[in-house]
Parts: C-alpha cells; sequence; structure tokens
C-alpha cells in the first residue's frame, strides 16, 4: 500500500488500508491489480481518474497512423497515365504514408498476368529509393495487388518475385 504523501507502507491489511484513507478524507485505488500482493494506493479518485485519461490521450496522440492510399491501373493503361500515378505514390511514400497498387483484369485480360506484372515491376522499380515491397504481387479476386511500404534506408529493397501468388481461396480459375 502506498499512503497519501507517497510513502509505501508495505503489505497491509485491506481493513487498515481502508481506515488510512478515511482518516486521509481519500479513496483506496487499487493500480496494479496484476503483481502479487496487489498494489493500492490512497488518493482522490476523481483526480487519480483524470490524470489516467489525461496520459491516455498524450499516448493516443503520440501514436503514428499509417494511412494507405491506392493506386488503381488497368493492364492496359497507358505510359503516361502510369507516369504521374507512380509520381502521386513517390509523393505519397514521402510523407510516410503505404501504397497499395491494385491492377484490375477485365474480361480476356485475365489470360494475361505478365502484362500487369511486367508493370508492377516497373513501378516498383521506378519508386525503390524510396519505398520497400511489403507484399509482393498477389491475386486478389479479379484484381492484381502489390503494397509498397516507405523506405526508411535501414531495410533492404525486396525483390520482385518471378511467379505471381495466387490465393485460392479468391481466384475462381483454379
Amino acid at each position: 500500500m502506498i499512503d497519501a504523501d507517497g510513502e509505501n507502507r508495505g503489505v497491509v491489511p485491506i481493513e487498515e488500508a481502508l481506515r488510512i484513507a478515511d482518516q486521509a478524507h481519500m479513496d483506496l485505488v487499487e493500480v496494479a491489480a496484476n503483481s502479487k500482493p496487489p498494489v493500492c494506493r490512497v488518493v482522490n479518485f476523481g483526480k487519480f481518474t483524470y490524470e489516467r485519461t489525461k496520459k491516455e490521450r498524450e499516448a493516443r496522440r503520440a501514436q503514428k497512423k499509417i494511412e494507405i492510399k491506392e493506386i488503381r491501373l488497368r493492364p492496359k493503361t497507358t505510359e503516361h497515365h502510369r507516369g504521374f500515378k507512380t509520381r502521386a505514390a513517390r509523393g505519397w511514400l514521402q510523407e510516410g504514408k503505404k501504397v497499395r497498387v491494385r491492377i484490375r483484369f477485365r474480361g480476356r485480360e485475365r489470360d494475361y498476368p505478365e502484362i500487369a506484372l511486367q508493370d508492377l515491376k516497373e513501378i516498383a522499380a521506378e519508386l525503390q529509393d524510396v519505398s520497400i515491397i511489403e507484399q509482393a504481387p498477389a491475386y486478389e479476386g479479379r484484381t492484381l495487388l502489390m503494397v509498397l511500404a516507405p523506405n526508411d534506408g535501414s531495410t533492404p529493397a525486396a525483390k520482385m518475385p518471378a511467379e505471381i501468388k495466387k490465393t485460392p481461396a479468391t481466384d475462381s480459375r483454379g
């Protein structure tokens, strides 16, 4: 038990701890329930909860939220169009955001995944100075996905796989 002055009183029976808290006109609050024995403190409960929520708010503010942006392409996307999409992705990666590159297939385009894979390889090569491949190209339904993460310089860039991974749950071709 820790009393109102912040002194450690050691292991104290619960009745005595409640009496000490009552004499100080404060509350007995359990601050570490999982420790052996549990730690209780004599404090003003309102002030205790206020400071705890204040610490939690500060911790949430300090957290870094990672945003994922997406560029969508088709196998027939022109060089020019892919170029300005890649420039947008470069900006997002430099801001610290992840980028998902999605190539959507329609009709018979799905029979030629090597065209889309080549596009993904070119995009990854253009962005290799600012990004690493977090998720290699893989099918997800009618789309081919690749996720790029910002490169902080400490991790080497991942290599593009030679084959495309097919997700069995979403690939209907078999």
